[in-house]
């Protein structure tokens, strides 16, 4: 009788150190999906920062400053439910606005062109690579969060369930061929 009870109590603190390494792990997760978010909204200010001061900058024509400062002020003053939509138009506005490999060569050639250009390269560029990051530990943390043992002891607490931020972020091909 003695032997059966100590078996059953080695079973259930094994189940619980378990337990509370999965609990851990998903915090983890949780901790690093924050820090990836951060990191992704950091980008995305970055950018749109960057592409409203070149349109503001005279060195566009009229045209392109007026579409490129809309969307990069539109995607700046989101909203959380509709920031998805609003830098996506950002995205489509700066292949609108870059996508002629002219126009590169124009705001190159301007005074603080060439810094302005690279600067927004390296922002545009940066934008998937952090978007996928965070993608990444959404994906790890949906996966951890859909186990059974997660759902039935409740593991993951009060945390809202991850979602992944899904956005056109396709760069301007002559922006960053050229900066490549």
């Amino acid at each position: 009788m003695t032997a059966t009870l100590i078996w059953i109590l080695v079973a259930l603190l094994a189940i619980g150190v378990y337990l509370s390494w999965t609990a851990g792990r998903l915090d983890r997760l949780h901790v690093r999906m924050d820090a990836a978010r951060a990191a992704l909204d950091a980008q995305l200010l970055r950018r749109a920062s960057v592409a409203q001061e070149l349109a503001t900058s005279g060195v566009l024509d009229p045209a392109a400053s007026i579409v490129l400062y809309e969307a990069a002020h539109a995607a700046r003053q989101a909203e959380e439910e509709q920031r998805e939509v609003a830098e996506s138009e950002l995205s489509q506005a700066l292949r609108a606005v870059f996508g002629d490999p002219a126009q590169v060569e124009a705001v190159r050639e301007a005074p603080g062109g060439e810094e302005a250009a690279r600067e927004l390269a390296e922002a545009v560029r940066r934008v998937p690579m952090a978007r996928r990051f965070h993608n990444d530990a959404v994906g790890a943390a949906r996966r951890l969060r859909e186990h059974r043992k997660v759902r039935w002891f409740r593991l993951a607490g009060h945390a809202p369930f991850p979602l992944a931020f899904e956005m056109d972020d396709e760069p301007p091909a002559a922006l960053v061929e050229r900066a490549a």
